[in-house]
């Protein structure tokens, strides 16, 4: 046997070695039962949804909340730019009418001229015009372009933020992605590896971190509350309803309270950054979330706290107050949200750690997909691809005779080094994963057809064994190349364009066709030069 043929069996040998370590881990010693075998194989093939079974949700991003919430924003900013004594431009009322238009009512005609430049330098992207039907008054517009662009930074920060949620819950390989024409939605496919209740209780909790002031409460009805305001709440403010508060010693348990809030926060959870968890100073055994708030954040708070010290300070978390304690000191950058349990807390610090969403969402679809249908898809699935294979080789074998053993090995090691590959690099095995694999294989029997009948035509023109063998894979070699790239580029769209079932498609065809160069090419004719080098002169091909 030359050097060449024994440096190419050896490094096919150390291929297939590394391929079956990835698969089943090191052999133990004992020998390792098929239990452990079987065990380690499902550990390191990472099943999707659709096999593996887990909790497949469409939800709905309220984009038009981020809108009124910038317009909310620009109301509190704009009646500090016109109260500021450096502008001191008279006014009566500044209001929002809807999400992108505000009222500046009644503002002296000597001063339009410093209003209009005072809102060019400190409120772009709104529209100063005339009040219909009122006299000195402006209606600020929010360019369509300005909103837009609210919306699609809406959708986009909810997809990451839900992204970085799951991820911090150790899920393996889930589809986040937009859903839909347009509509705001957002699919999320969870395969069944991790807890999938937790995943959507995390979900769910969209982190929505709100520091309001509070101007009454807690009232134990919104009947009480507005028989105590006269019936009408006062401008810029709005009751929200809160957690019970501990009754004292003796006492029924107080249902839910009623609290009015300042409408506009004065801190949200786009300014937290860092949340942790921590035994709470107020109860024995339980716990607290402590926040710490970013630089603007704070320049904000620190101001705000130092003006309301004796008030209270309401935390609401997804519209609902959780506590509402005194504010006893200034306080800059740091906050605590106390009276949880651990898992509570944990999950609440996980939330407002991975960032708080933009708006609220909207379950428009949930459902479960049991694991009793992944298994029985991959029962068929794989019974489908193991009746392929055989059938494969007994025509190879058929048609070829003894070539074909050269087929069959190059067709095994190809299954092996594609399931070695999906391990290796974490890829998620889907039902249309499995289509791809039984496609790799229809495309690994073509190319071996392709190389034999090239080596045929050589045999029949009368050439050495040895000389037909180099000169059918020299010439098949481009043919095979230019129908696998073909194929690739079709699957790197597919990629691209896809879903995430079809990029699990395209993904298990693409690493098969790899693959399949280089056992239809290098293995194959490994066996091919093996087999002559050991016949001698005498060497015949049954091909």
């Amino acid at each position: 046997m030359s050097t060449n043929v024994k440096t190419r069996v050896v490094l096919i040998g150390v291929l297939t070695l590394l391929s079956l370590f990835s698969l089943f881990g090191l052999p133990k010693f004992p020998p390792t039962s098929r239990q452990d075998l079987r065990e380690n194989f499902e550990n390191r093939i990472k099943l999707g949804l659709d096999l593996r079974g887990g909790t497949h949700m469409v939800l709905q991003v309220q984009v038009e909340e981020a809108v009124h919430l910038e317009c909310d924003r620009t109301v509190d900013r704009l009646t500090d730019l016109l109260r500021d004594p450096a502008h001191n431009i008279p006014f009566d009322e500044v209001r929002k009418l809807d999400s992108t238009h505000i009222l500046i009512r009644n503002v002296p005609a000597d001063q339009a001229g410093t209003l209009r430049s005072l809102i060019n330098e400190n409120v772009p992207g709104w529209d100063l015009g005339p009040a219909p039907g009122e006299a000195n008054s402006y209606t600020l517009t929010m360019r369509a372009t300005v909103a837009a662009q609210i919306r699609r930074d809406t959708m986009r920060q909810s997809i990451e933020t839900i992204r970085r949620r799951v991820d911090a819950l150790g899920l393996t390989e889930p589809t986040i992605a937009e859903h839909g024409r347009g509509e705001n939605e957002i699919l999320i496919q969870l395969p069944g590896e991790g807890d999938p209740t937790r995943a959507k209780a995390v979900i769910q909790a969209g982190g929505q971190l709100e520091l309001r002031l509070v101007r009454g409460g807690p009232f134990r009805t919104q009947a009480e509350a507005l028989a105590q305001m006269g019936g009408v709440l006062p401008v810029g403010t709005e009751l929200v309803r809160g957690r019970a508060e501990r009754a004292s010693p003796g006492e029924a348990p107080l249902s839910d309270v009623w609290w009015l809030l300042d409408r506009t926060p004065v801190v949200t959870g786009r300014d937290l950054r860092t949340a942790t968890v921590g035994p709470s100073t107020r109860s024995p055994g339980r716990y607290a979330v402590n926040f710490t708030l970013s630089r603007d954040g704070a320049a904000r708070f620190g101001p705000f706290t130092e003006a309301n010290v004796g008030q209270r300070l309401a935390v609401v978390l997804e519209g609902r107050v959780y506590n509402a304690p005194v504010i006893n000191s200034r306080i800059d950058d740091q906050g605590l949200i106390e009276e949880f349990s651990q898992p509570e807390a944990q999950d609440l610090a996980l939330v407002l750690r991975a960032g708080a969403l933009p708006a609220s969402i909207r379950y428009l679809e949930e459902r479960v997909v049991g694991p009793s249908l992944g298994a029985d898809s991959i029962r068929q699935g794989l019974f489908v691809s193991i009746i392929g294979l055989i059938l494969v080789m007994i025509l190879m074998l058929l048609y070829y005779k003894q070539a074909g053993i050269n087929a069959s090995v190059g067709l095994v090691m190809n299954l092996v080094l594609l399931l070695a590959a999906l391990a290796s690099f974490g890829a998620v095995l889907t039902l249309p994963g499995i289509a791809g694999i039984i496609l790799t294989i229809g495309m690994a029997v073509d190319s071996n057809v392709l190389v034999f009948e090239r080596i045929r035509e050589e045999l029949g023109l009368g050439k050495a064994p040895a000389s037909a063998v180099d000169t059918g894979f020299s010439r098949a070699f481009l043919t095979i190349v230019d129908t696998h790239v073909t194929t690739i580029v079709s699957c790197l769209f597919l990629f691209l364009f896809g879903t995430g079932p079809i990029r699990g498609f395209a993904i298990t065809l693409t690493i098969g066709l790899l693959i399949n160069l280089i056992t239809a090419i290098y293995v194959s004719r490994t066996i091919f030069l093996w087999q002559l080098s050991r016949a001698g002169r005498q060497a015949t091909l049954s091909i």
